[in-house]
């Protein structure tokens, strides 16, 4: 089981990790980002990569071979915080071990072609959140376009519950930043999956290693509606069922589970906010 704790707003420009001496030094931070023809999105996620206030970051983009505008706009940002990487691959979760081989970092996360953090502290504060435990989750927008930020759900992260996955709970996976050590123990991410990967490689991380859990306060990601896992209503069913697989596979459960039914309702409240 995974230990919680809460994380405040804020904190210093600088995480800390402690070295293999015992001594505390500067926490550097990856962040993995795959796409393939994203030129009408792509812009604004580099913007709020480059535009983050923490300085210790490197970013990670893995192109599958794009036949639009998408690398040229790429090749504009400064290169010496970048690792481009461009080729063919069979899908966002391929592209995405990819980049988990190439990053240098104490801690890693993904930011989606297109997606936006929410403000430029964000990277700051997943920092100082890190800096006591091996696993941040957050809260998460869901906006229309990145030019109105039209909100039109509101992921709120909670404590995960003693059942976990079961209960129907889970983060959001463009909030989640893990140490270094959590990628090592739990390994690369199942290409088997089509849509649900994501959530399984939290489950893992999560549900199968005694990591600590940090829940950072405020927004750090802006999504924009129509990802893979919600661009249609056969997208959330087979989300739901991959995840059903994965929660089988790694959790015993049974043909049909309670998480089945309790995953999608839990996210009815995200609709409704004042």
């Amino acid at each position: 089981m995974t230990l919680e704790t809460q994380c405040p707003w804020g904190g210093e420009e600088h995480g800390q990790v402690v070295g293999l001496d015992g001594r505390a030094k500067r926490m550097k931070i990856s962040v993995l980002t795959v796409c393939r023809n994203s030129a009408d999105t792509i812009r604004h996620t580099l913007d709020s990569f480059f535009a983050q206030e923490f300085k210790d970051k490197e970013l990670i983009v893995v192109d599958g071979a794009s036949t639009d505008e998408t690398l040229s706009i790429i090749r504009s940002y400064p290169q010496d915080r970048m690792v481009v990487v461009s080729e063919s691959d069979s899908g966002m979760y391929e592209a995405l071990n990819k980049a988990l081989r190439f990053y240098k970092g104490d801690a890693v996360g993904v930011l989606n072609s297109d997606d936006a953090f929410h403000d430029t502290s964000a990277l700051a504060r997943i920092s100082n959140a890190l800096s006591n435990a091996d696993i941040v989750q957050g809260h998460l927008n869901f906006v229309t376009d990145h030019s109105s930020k039209r909100v039109v759900r509101k992921w709120t992260a909670s404590p995960r519950p003693a059942s976990g996955f079961r209960s129907g709970w889970m983060p959001a996976h463009p909030t989640f930043y893990v140490r270094r050590k959590v990628t090592e123990a739990v390994g690369e991410f199942n290409t088997q999956y089509k849509v649900a990967s994501d959530y399984d490689w939290m489950l893992r991380s999560i549900e199968l290693h005694p990591f600590i859990l940090s829940t950072v306060d405020g927004t750090l990601v802006d999504m924009m509606i129509g990802g893979e896992s919600t661009r249609n209503l056969m997208s959330t069913v087979r989300h739901n069922l991959e995840a059903l697989h994965s929660r089988r596979t790694w959790l015993g459960s049974h043909l049909v589970d309670f998480a089945l039914v309790a995953k999608p309702l839990r996210k009815l409240n995200q609709f409704i906010w004042r």
